[in-house]
């Protein structure tokens, strides 16, 4: 799991928002290719799925106050698309704070 801390508390309402908003858009603009994520909302937490390519979420992002908890799924933690959604998730966490000090993050086992 990796903790993302923004300095700036954010709900999930938000961080669903941007993600659904922009991500297939800057994943095209990034791999040029045309595969359509899916962004679901579930409880406090965003999860990014495409079932045709993959089995299970590849991301669950789970809000807690001014952190996001980030599960990457083990099994695809190398995939060329799954490491091209983490940068662009990146991108869009480095705009959902108003802290000089943007966004940190920490890598847990």
């Amino acid at each position: 799991m990796r903790i993302v801390t923004l300095h700036t508390r954010i709900n999930v309402d938000d961080l669903f928002k941007r993600i659904q908003d922009n991500l297939n858009t800057d994943f095209f603009e990034h791999r040029k290719e045309h595969i359509l994520f899916e962004t679901v909302k579930t409880g406090n937490a965003v999860e990014i799925y495409q079932n045709e390519l993959y089995e299970g979420p590849l991301f669950h992002i789970e809000v807690d106050g001014m952190y996001l908890k980030i599960i990457h799924n083990e099994h695809y933690v190398d995939d060329v698309n799954s490491l091209t959604i983490f940068s662009i998730l990146g991108n869009l966490f480095e705009g959902l704070t108003d802290d000089i000090r943007g966004v940190e993050m920490v890598q847990e086992g």
